[in-house]
């Protein structure tokens, strides 16, 4: 260390200790003062003040700050040191701030601030504040040790000659069962993004690795520290592709001082709203049943029954079925509940087509039922015999619900089954609906439906039968939307998560390129923008991987280019690290050699490694293989609901969003990974799931998607 390094790092050992001795002084103050349990309103407000600060303080004990940026504002006489942290802390005494909360106006000075002796500047809400950054430096804290320095930016030797190593520093990490918070190495690519207006639909197009998920998190932080007064964290919500994914996220917004943000996929929202009537078809067979359509990867357009249920199109034509059901919803004769007495139907239309024709369909009912229970009571006060009146409330109850009969309740399902069935259609759905659909949707709601069960992207659509039947009540809807793996999302579920969130507050993030369940979402991010006007919509891409090596980012590329026509490339970061390995072996070779290679790579510096199968039953023989030679792993199902860590067997459809420091792709043979854009996808997935180390085994011919012939970045030796 030279003794300008030496001297940095004794002023931050001050500085350090000089901030945690405040920190504990605070602290000790708040944990002394009672807890007020009382009626008192204002004292309860208080109370909610220094529980938060409590929790604040308690957060900044360990790690108070992350970095540090001298920055001399216009028409101040010197550079002030700021110290950025993931929660603000303040003197109390002098009102000056000792760390400056990441997500302040000043902070973002941080993030963006690229180099150069060119004044910098940043928005304030007194406007722009400009001046000079003199010193931009990183620093590593951990339980109040200080481990590391580095100085990104000096202003006197103008010098960003480092400004990658302290990221390449946390990018060598390894990982564990939890995907961590990035505030301390957020880009300025990702900063944007991260401070981006509220009502807005953010679309962000992200290669594997550029930290699309810790982004939309971070961006979920931000936007409740921003808009504190406007929404609330549980008004928000994070839509992920499966519970495991869910739980492996579930640490990002707590270490970040969030909480109470829901967090779902879609498929269990929309059976919560629908109350469990339907059961959803195993998506996992889904996706099988599509991979061996024919034997071959079906061509997939308009007419593929998963993009047709997903598409504005299909909206279009329910809301064309639902306006014309609604027109003969009401019965069509008067009511009469004994001789004597009739309620003409036209004072029932009136009751339903015009006085309560705000109200959601079966509001309308229940509102015109009451109403027609209250007419028959008032028909009943002008009789005075008592038997007399007995007998007709009896005989106009019986009236009633014959009446009723002809005015059936829907549910979203029973009315949906009714639009794909032949019979029991009233006059104003006629059978030539029906024909307008595919015949392929009618055949397979046939069978499935009479088991209450609904594909995945049949959801989109109850939800919306649902929203014109009952209307969405208010603690139903959203300040801020996130949808994760968005590229798997279709138009209609956009569409009808709309009308369910406030001011088109929405962030919209995914990866086209790993788009394996194109055959229900999209194949062009303009499905989702065109849903919204251009002024609603903001467009992001981010390009550079920061997840995995130069060497598995250019092999995972190549792999992406034999079958995807105008692929969306990464750009890696400058890590590098091994070569890709490729083993081929004899089918007996199989299992003994993926034995071998696990406990190699359990042997080096892998705290996770991944064992990816084609399917979730080669996933249970390789797991059983592995049990069988005394390797301890976890099974990873599309029902699981926790992610682990350690040694992970997994079909390689549900290694999405999630990251290993070591992946062995198992039978990445010909038969197994065709060139076609689906397999493409899906091994591009596979590959770019591994941080430092990845390996492919084939028993057989290798895939040709699979690139040998760059001795730069793959390896065919053994390594045993």
């Amino acid at each position: 260390m030279d003794t300008k390094t030496q001297s940095a790092y004794q002023d931050e050992l001050q500085q350090l200790e000089a901030t945690s001795q405040e920190i504990d002084r605070q602290l000790a103050l708040l944990h002394a003062t009672p807890v007020y349990y009382g009626p008192d309103v204002t004292e309860q407000a208080l109370e909610g003040i220094r529980e938060q600060a409590r929790h604040n303080l308690s957060k900044a004990v360990e790690e108070p700050y992350f970095g540090r940026m001298d920055f001399q504002e216009n028409g101040t006489e010197q550079a002030a040191p700021l110290y950025i942290g993931k929660a603000g802390v303040e003197d109390p005494q002098t009102g000056k701030l000792l760390v400056i909360d990441w997500r302040a106006p000043v902070a973002s000075l941080f993030y963006s601030f690229t180099g150069g002796l060119d004044p910098a500047s940043y928005e304030s809400p007194d406007g722009i504040i400009e001046g000079l950054v003199y010193l931009k430096r990183n620093l590593v804290i951990r339980k109040q040790i200080l481990q590391r320095v580095v100085d990104t930016y000096d202003r006197s030797q103008d010098s960003l000659a480092v400004g990658d190593e302290f990221l390449l520093y946390r990018l060598g990490e390894n990982k564990d069962s939890k995907l961590r918070d990035i505030v301390s190495t957020i880009q300025a690519e990702q900063d944007r993004i991260i401070r981006a207006a509220k009502n807005t639909a953010l679309i962000i197009q992200g290669v594997a690795g550029s930290g699309k998920t810790t982004v939309a998190l971070h961006r979920l932080a931000f936007l409740l520290y921003q808009y504190r007064e406007q929404i609330r964290a549980e008004r928000m919500i994070i839509f992920a592709p499966n519970s495991m994914f869910l739980d492996y996220i579930s640490g990002v917004l707590p270490e970040l001082g969030v909480g109470s943000i829901q967090q779902s996929t879609f498929t269990d929202w929309v059976l919560d709203i629908l109350d469990q009537e339907v059961k959803v078809v195993d998506p996992s067979l889904a996706l099988q049943t599509w991979f061996a359509t024919s034997g071959k990867r079906p061509v997939i357009d308009e007419h593929t029954p998963g993009r047709y249920k997903g598409s504005i199109r299909f909206q279009q034509y329910l809301d064309d079925c639902l306006t014309r059901f609604e027109t003969t919803y009401v019965p069509a004769s008067d009511f009469i509940p004994w001789e004597g007495a009739k309620l003409p139907i036209a004072k029932i239309r009136e009751w339903f087509f015009v006085e309560n024709k705000h109200y959601p369909l079966v509001k309308r009912r229940e509102r015109v039922v009451a109403r027609i229970k209250r007419w028959m009571d008032m028909q009943l006060e002008r009789i005075w015999e008592t038997s007399r009146k007995k007998e007709l409330k009896k005989k106009g109850a019986q009236k009633l619900r014959s009446y009723l009969t002809a005015w059936p309740e829907h549910t979203a399902f029973s009315l949906y089954k009714l639009l794909y069935s032949e019979t029991g259609r009233p006059e104003s759905l006629p059978i030539e609906l029906l024909h307008q659909l595919p015949e392929t949707l009618v055949a397979q709601a046939a069978k499935q439906f009479k088991k209450k069960e609904v594909q995945h992207e049949d959801l989109a659509p109850l939800l919306y039968i649902h929203s014109r039947l009952h209307g969405i009540p208010s603690d139903r809807m959203f300040d801020h939307v996130v949808i994760d793996e968005a590229q798997d999302f279709s138009p209609f579920q956009v569409a009808v998560l709309n009308s369910y969130t406030r001011n088109r507050s929405f962030t919209i993030l995914g990866d086209l390129s790993q788009g394996i369940h194109a055959y229900q979402g999209i194949m062009d991010w303009k499905e989702f923008s065109d849903l919204f006007e251009d002024n609603e919509t903001g467009y992001f891409e981010l390009e550079r991987s920061y997840r995995s090596t130069m060497e598995i980012i250019h092999f995972a590329n190549q792999v992406l280019t034999r079958g995807v026509e105008n692929p969306l490339l990464a750009v890696p970061v400058f890590r590098s690290g091994d070569k890709v390995r490729v083993l081929q072996t004899k089918a007996s070779e199989r299992l003994p050699l993926m034995v071998q290679s696990v406990r190699h790579l359990q042997q080096g510096s892998a705290a996770t490694i991944a064992v990816v199968a084609r399917t979730e039953k080669q996933a249970l023989q390789l797991h059983e293989a592995l049990t069988e030679a005394g390797v301890e792993a976890n099974l990873i199902t599309a029902k699981q609901r926790e992610y682990r860590g350690g040694i992970s067997v997994v079909p390689i459809y549900l290694t999405k969003g999630l990251e290993f420091d070591a992946v062995l792709l198992m039978d990445v043979t010909a038969s197994h990974y065709e060139v076609n854009l689906t397999d493409a996808k899906l091994l591009y997935v596979g590959c770019t799931r591994a941080l430092h180390e990845l390996w492919l085994l084939a028993a057989g011919d290798l895939s040709p998607l699979v690139l040998t012939d760059d001795s730069e970045i793959v390896s065919t030796e053994s390594p045993f």
